[in-house]
């Protein structure tokens, strides 16, 4: 098939709803990959090994329960103040330092790192890159994405999505997925997913009390109150919600110098 006909066949794919599909899980991994070298030199990492490691310890024990394709998921700890999370392309998570200190319990901490971790799992970012491709005329990149010279694609098409900023704005059905993905991936997991309604209602307080510190959260998510009265009559008790590594990583960060706020 020549290059011209899969850019027609890409073009016709995107109109009928399939977007996903025009990008692999491979091709959707080295994008993600690119997009973590560049948003590592924007965004300060927590340099605190235990923090670090207890959360990719709750990170893995929930992709363990994660279906779909396996990405090689990881998560790092932003040093930023704002309660906000994001996932990238591919498998990086990033939480911020902010998140976990507003979070009451394990199991809150875990919901939001669900969240991210189904929007991975459902390939909301492989669909939304590949509409922004066509919606911007950038067919050719992917066209050459699709084809043999792979590599410095990669990073061309990655710097172009990064251009924008890396947290990904997606659509309200794919937030609502994430959230009933993530509350089961959740439960799966062992934690309880009412928890998740919980952590939202401590956003929708914070809304009222300090709009700057979940201004970013918001700006790319629904409305926090909205999320939690959609999943109330969905979500059941069970599960444990706190745990005694939680309460000492938290007692920790609180001990540490105040983390910065983000750059506007």
């Amino acid at each position: 098939m020549t290059r011209a006909v899969t850019v027609t066949l890409v073009a016709c794919a995107v109109a009928g709803g399939s977007a996903a599909a025009l990008i692999s899980v491979e091709q959707e991994i080295e994008l993600g990959k690119q997009a973590q070298v560049e948003v590592r030199r924007q965004v300060p990492q927590l340099q605190d090994a235990a923090v670090s490691n207890y959360v990719r310890g709750v990170g893995r024990r929930l992709v363990a329960r994660t279906a779909g394709a396996r990405y090689p998921y990881s998560f790092t700890v932003a040093n930023q103040r704002e309660i906000n999370a994001f996932a990238l392309p591919g498998g990086p998570v990033w939480i911020h330092r902010g998140a976990i200190a507003a979070a009451a319990n394990e199991a809150q901490m875990a919901a939001v790192l669900a969240h991210e971790v189904a929007h991975i799992s459902q390939r909301h970012a492989a669909d939304r890159i590949s509409k922004q491709l066509v919606a911007n005329g950038l067919l050719g990149v992917l066209g050459a994405l699709l084809g043999n010279d792979r590599g410095a694609q990669h990073a061309q098409l990655g710097a172009r999505l990064l251009a924008g900023g890396y947290m990904l704005k997606f659509s309200r059905d794919d937030e609502r997925e994430a959230d009933e993905v993530g509350a089961r991936i959740m439960r799966q997991a062992g934690w309880d997913a009412r928890e998740m309604i919980a952590f939202m209602e401590t956003l929708a307080r914070e809304q009222g009390r300090n709009a700057g510190g979940v201004a970013v959260f918001l700006s790319s998510h629904p409305a926090p109150a909205e999320r939690a009265e959609r999943l109330r009559p969905i979500l059941r008790s069970g599960g444990t919600k706190d745990s005694a590594a939680f309460r000492s990583t938290k007692a920790r960060i609180a001990k540490m110098p105040p983390a910065p706020a983000m750059k506007r």
